[in-house]
């Protein structure tokens, strides 16, 4: 009875300090790697500014307002695409035009991790995202693709 016990209470501290480690990873890891990108796209975007002088660059983001696609991405599972939009140089939405969804494996895969992606691009204001256990096809074709469109916006 107390081996039970003891395996129990052990199971459970394990529980809480995986929780623990994986928000601190996610989560804070995140708004560090965030602030960084942050930090250093603001240079770059002020870079920008000061040496083109373009009527389509913006001086409150980095990138160029307008709705911009990428190129299609093969992945070993099928092809990816997006639409980035651009709204006072800051990225305010990803549509996905195409991704990979004719395995039921495929589908359930992307319908978890693309809306995470999505939101994860648009606070970093760049491709530049943490991957989502499980989903690294996606992720790759995501972000290349999305890193294409971007390149498009600049």
């Amino acid at each position: 009875m107390m081996k039970k016990i003891i395996g129990v209470a052990v199971a459970i501290t394990v529980a809480v300090a995986s929780v623990i480690d994986g928000y601190i990873v996610f989560f804070k890891g995140n708004q560090r790697h965030s602030q960084t990108n942050s930090n250093s796209n603001q240079s770059s975007a002020s870079t920008e500014s000061s040496s083109n002088t373009s009527s389509n660059q913006t001086t409150s983001g980095q990138y160029k307002d307008g709705t911009f696609t990428s190129k299609t991405v093969t992945t070993p599972h099928g092809t990816m695409q997006v639409s980035v939009v651009i709204s006072n140089g800051k990225i305010t939405n990803i549509k996905i035009l195409k991704y990979p969804d004719e395995e039921s494996k495929s589908e359930r895969i992307n319908s978890q991790s693309l809306p995470t992606y999505q939101s994860e691009a648009i606070k970093a204001q760049s491709a530049n995202i943490q991957q989502v256990s499980g989903a690294t096809e996606t992720y790759t074709g995501f972000t290349s693709s999305l890193q294409d469109a971007l390149n498009k916006a600049v």
